[in-house]
């Protein structure tokens, strides 16, 4: 007969003497009633059968040989019978068996950690993002870790050093401020997928947002919505890789395609954060210029947006429409709702789970680069006019 399960309630005991001595009358008598092999952890929270219960153990009380545990366990379940399948299982929950995954890792040459280098930590985005890319990592049974850049050169290249590299069976790095020829210097053993704007070299995977064409359908949303003079929240011109540069000229392409004109006035330079949209929103609000929308690079800045224009005593959309860039899911909640630029945030982190877990398996085989970039569509909510 295999090993019994006891357990214990919890009670709420108090913490004075008669609850101690009955916590300790409770765990001896635990201990003097169930097997050998068993202990008790902590005052009465429950029975923990001993560490150590091997693949042979679930093999043996299975009736099965490790090699039919290991297919079981690896998902390599159609070399086995469905019965012998669910006799594994079942063994393996009755024993409390759990795999040592520092063992597995070590048995493959890995250390099943995947690092993340991200600019900020504080930005909507990237937290968001780096959530996708756990939840899709460890289906793969590896650990996420993440670095801050703070989008400094020194910062990115320092993460792709091989020192630092050794720590993890692949990387996934944003790239703000490095080019092509600080990227192209370095000598990587390492899988690497490089996300962002900037250009690359072609050895790289690379898993790119859809910063124009978002901007473009973005603006052309509130043309339909009956809007003219659209304000810019962070526009940039210049450097041509960066992301505000790129969703600025999806601006530019919409007016250009509708034959309408450009204040450009209404480009006001900003960063991205809440505060920061709430500030530039007033200091527009108060320079007298004329404008029926807000076009804010990101979706805080928008939502400081929204925050300034209510104390302002304007209306949205009645007054003034608003649109956002990442739906992150603090867009969903603002009042009103924003409508926003959806860039395919989950098609990405897809993407990017699949190109590095393949040159993981590939075990740094080489192969052809692969670039991929997902369609921006448009989640249309409560700060925009039905067009």
């Amino acid at each position: 007969m295999g090993p019994t399960t006891v357990a214990i309630e919890a009670l709420s005991l108090g913490s004075g003497r008669l609850a101690v001595r009955l916590r300790k009358l409770m765990r001896a008598v635990v201990r003097r009633t169930c097997r050998e092999g068993w202990t008790v952890t902590g005052p009465v929270k429950g029975v923990h059968r001993r560490a150590g219960v091997t693949m042979n153990d679930v093999a043996r009380h299975a009736g099965v040989s490790n090699m039919t545990v290991s297919n079981v366990i690896n998902g390599r379940s159609q070399r086995v019978s469905e019965p012998t399948k669910q006799r594994v299982l079942a063994t393996i929950a009755e024993l409390g068996y759990q795999v040592n995954m520092t063992a597995r890792h070590l048995r493959m040459g890995r250390t099943g950690m995947v690092g993340l280098a991200v600019p900020e930590f504080a930005a909507g985005y990237f937290p968001e993002l780096a959530t996708r890319l756990a939840d899709r990592f460890a289906e793969h049974d590896m650990r996420l870790v993440i670095e801050r850049t703070g989008g400094s050169r020194r910062a990115e290249l320092d993460a792709l050093t091989a020192s630092r590299l050794s720590t993890y069976d692949g990387f996934v790095l944003s790239v703000v401020a490095g080019d092509a020829a600080d990227l192209e210097q370095l000598s990587i053993d390492t899988p690497v997928v490089l996300i962002g704007e900037r250009a690359v070299p072609a050895r790289f995977d690379h898993v790119l947002m859809d910063n124009v064409g978002g901007a473009r359908r973005a603006t052309e949303l509130l043309f339909r919505s009956g809007a003219r003079r659209l304000a810019l929240l962070g526009g940039a011109e210049g450097d041509q890789q960066s992301m505000p540069e790129l969703r600025t000229r999806g601006y530019r392409e919409a007016h250009a395609a509708a034959g309408l004109p450009i204040d450009d006035n209404l480009i006001r330079p900003s960063s991205f954060r809440v505060v920061d949209g709430y500030t530039t929103t007033l200091k527009l609000i108060g320079s007298g210029l004329t404008f029926d929308a807000v076009f804010a690079l990101t979706d805080s800045a928008a939502i400081g947006a929204l925050r300034a224009l209510t104390e302002s005593g304007l209306r949205v959309p009645e007054d003034i429409q608003v649109i956002g860039f990442d739906n992150v899911d603090g867009s969903r909640f603002s009042v009103p709702t924003l409508t926003t630029v959806e860039p395919a945030n989950d098609e990405m982190a897809d993407a990017i789970c699949s190109l590095l877990m393949e040159r993981i398996d590939q075990g740094g085989a080489s192969a052809p680069a692969r670039v991929v970039m997902p369609t921006a569509t448009i989640i249309e909510r409560e700060s925009t006019r039905i067009g």
